[in-house]
C-alpha cells in the first residue's frame, strides 16, 4: 500500500507527516517508530498524523509521535509545519490546530515563517507532572533544574549550576529519572542576556534534536521564573533561533519561527511491522 507523506521540518527538527483525514492507514507505535528510524525507514525526530478535526473551531486534529512511536501531546515546532502545510493546501492565515493538550491557535506571518499560541504553562508538580509533590522551580536534582510543561514534560538545567553537563551522556538517564512518571524532555540552557539564551534539548524518545520549540518555550518561562531573561527572549539551538515570548496578560506562550518543506513521497507501508 503506498501512501503519500510530507518531510518538513522546523530549524532541523524533522518530522514525517502523514494525512489521515479521509483514510486511516493503521499507524500503529511499532509501524511509526520503523518509519521514523534513519536507517530502515524515512527518518524523523517526531511523527505527525493529521486527522479530522472533532473540536468546534478546530481546523485539524493533529497527533505527534517520538521517534520510539511513543505518543507526545505537543510539539512546537511541528506544529509550525503543519500551520505551514495548511496553508500550502489553501488554508487561512489563522489555522488552528487540536492537539492532545488542547486548541493551538497558529498564525502566518510569511510563507515559511509561523508564530503558534501555545497557550499558558503549566507548573503544578500535578500538571508536569512530577513523581511527588516538590517546588517546580528548583528540583531535587544535581544541578537544581526546573520543570514546567507545554503539553509535555520539561525540565531545564542552567549551565551556570552545572557547566561540564553533557546533554548525550546525561540526556538519557535524566529523560528516565524516577521524578518523571511520563519521563521528561531535558533543556540544557546558557544565558547568554536578558534577551537570549542557548539551548540544547535531550528529547524524551528522540534523543539529542537540532531544535526543540515546546523545549525553548518552557526554557524561556523557567529562566523568566528565576529572573534571568525578559518575557521576549530570542532561543539560539544548534539548528537555529526562535523568538518566544510568554505574555503577561494571558499567560500566554508565543513562539514564532520558520517551517519548511523538505520533499514529498511515497512509502509502501506492507514493508513495515503492523
Amino acid at each position: 500500500m503506498m501512501i503519500p507523506f510530507y518531510k518538513m521540518h522546523g530549524l532541523g527538527n524533522d518530522f514525517v507527516v502523514m494525512d489521515e483525514r479521509t483514510e486511516r492507514f493503521g499507524l500503529t507505535p511499532a509501524r511509526i517508530a520503523a518509519l521514523s528510524d534513519r536507517h530502515r525507514g524515512i527518518g524523523c525526530d517526531q511523527f505527525v498524523v493529521l486527522r479530522p478535526a472533532c473540536q468546534a473551531g478546530a481546523d485539524v486534529f493533529v497527533r505527534f509521535f517520538n521517534a520510539d512511536g511513543s505518543e507526545s501531546g505537543a510539539c512546537g515546532n511541528a506544529s509550525r509545519c503543519v500551520a505551514d502545510l495548511l496553508r500550502q493546501q489553501g488554508g487561512g492565515a489563522s489555522p488552528v490546530l487540536q492537539t492532545q493538550a488542547g486548541l493551538l491557535s497558529a498564525r502566518i506571518d510569511a510563507p515559511g515563517e509561523v508564530t503558534v499560541d501555545m497557550g499558558p504553562p503549566a507548573l503544578g508538580w500535578r500538571d508536569v507532572p512530577l513523581a511527588r509533590e516538590i517546588d517546580t522551580l528548583h528540583l531535587p536534582i544535581d544541578g537544581d533544574p526546573a520543570a514546567a510543561s507545554m503539553g509535555n514534560p520539561h525540565v531545564t538545567f542552567f549551565m551556570a549550576d552545572q557547566p561540564d553537563l553533557d546533554p548525550r551522556a546525561a540526556g538519557p538517564a535524566l529523560e528516565r529519572h524516577p521524578l518523571f512518571p511520563e519521563r521528561a524532555n531535558v533543556g540544557f540552557a546558557r544565558i547568554l542576556s536578558r534577551a537570549s539564551l542557548r539551548l540544547r534539548v535531550w528529547e524524551r524518545g528522540s534523543g539529542l534534536t537540532l531544535a526543540c520549540g515546546s523545549g525553548a518555550c518552557a526554557t524561556v518561562v523557567n529562566a523568566v521564573r528565576r529572573g534571568l531573561v525578559d518575557r521576549t527572549c530570542r532561543v539560539d539551538m544548534d539548528g537555529g533561533s526562535l523568538t518566544i515570548t510568554w505574555r503577561a496578560a494571558d499567560d500566554h506562550v508565543l513562539m514564532t519561527g520558520p517551517a519548511a518543506t523538505s520533499f514529498v513521497g511515497t512509502v509502501d507501508l506492507d514493508g513495515y511491522p503492523s
